[in-house]
């Protein structure tokens, strides 16, 4: 997830304020916005393009085999992402409320979106898609939903600004506690990443709802949290030795140097129709959701302050 410089982050935002620092790819590493179609304290009714989506996109994965729950989910995350190719790339959509003067100490609208996306809602809508068509050929609205907010939030439910998992590498371990993904980084010789994450609270100003000395101390407690939670890291030089057990669909987080921060952008594995690893993401630097041109190893060793990568593989749960 890669950020460019602006003043308000997140996430999504994180990220992007960490690629204006270090001139990379968008993606708000901590919370920055899953560009939003329709945005909701209950999931309703979203714009007919997005529901088209829905529908059009689970039909493709049915099709194609690929909602049976013995099957890998991540392969049908990639296919909705091949399917979402040359989809504008949009950036703090998730701070929108926040913006229009909503209260981040009360329960977050949920932003939804199928059509604009930034690094980290492209992950997660691509998954979202995958989970909700595995059991209804027209699956809701709502039950794509329930699969993005339950991936979004710490222990699955939406709450506060703070409930909001805005460290990718929370979102992997967080999610790797609940089934929904399998840290790859062990096993593929990943090293240990202990560096404290203060990048939000060190960066109060660009953080609109960090205005709020409440929600202030409760990102920092978070923070803080997560000091007994290394991250796994497979080092730049180690990726082409590793790409052999990474397959399409896994889900990788761009790992850097910059201060207090863990990652700079999200994006899924992507093996070509030759089985040469690419990357399939929204970057901010092409405007639109797309398969990288360089390899893996080649791509990560271009990002200015690049570190590795961190490697999850979604499940089906």
């Amino acid at each position: 997830m890669s950020r460019s410089s602006r003043t308000s982050l997140s996430r999504r935002e994180l990220l992007k304020s960490a690629a204006a620092a270090a001139a990379v790819f968008a993606i708000p590493s901590v919370a920055s916005g899953c560009a939003p179609s329709t945005t909701e304290e209950k999931t309703g009714t979203p714009a007919s393009p997005d529901l088209e989506r829905l529908r059009s996109w689970s039909a493709s994965l049915r099709s194609a085999g690929l909602t049976d729950r013995a099957r890998p989910v991540g392969p049908a995350g990639t296919r909705v992402g091949e399917l979402a190719i040359g989809s504008p790339y949009e950036a703090f959509a998730l701070e929108a409320y926040i913006k229009a003067g909503g209260n981040p100490e009360k329960k977050e609208p949920l932003t939804l979106s199928l059509t604009r996306f930034d690094c980290v809602s492209l992950v997660e809508a691509c998954l979202g898609v995958a989970r909700a068509a595995d059991d209804s050929a027209n699956p809701s609205w709502d039950r794509f939903a329930r699969e993005v907010e339950r991936m979004r939030y710490r222990s699955g439910e939406r709450g506060t600004y703070a409930t909001r998992l805005h460290y990718f590498s929370e979102w992997i371990t967080d999610g790797a506690r609940r089934g929904l993904v399998r840290d790859l980084g062990p096993e593929l010789g990943g090293v240990p990443d202990s560096r404290p994450l203060r990048f939000m609270t060190e960066h109060r100003g660009s953080y609109p709802a960090l205005a709020n000395d409440n929600v202030y101390r409760e990102i920092g407690k978070m923070e803080r949290g997560l000091d007994s939670s290394p991250r796994w890291l497979i080092p730049t030089a180690r990726i082409a030795e590793a790409s052999g057990g990474i397959q399409t669909g896994d889900v990788l987080a761009f790992a850097t140097a910059i201060p207090g921060l863990d990652v700079t952008h999200a994006a899924f594995a992507y093996r070509d129709s030759t089985g040469i690893l690419r990357v399939l993401h929204a970057p901010l630097s092409g405007g639109a959701v797309e398969v990288s041109k360089l390899l893996l190893p080649a791509y990560v060793a271009a990002i200015k302050r690049s570190t590795g990568i961190l490697v999850a593989r979604p499940l089906r749960a």
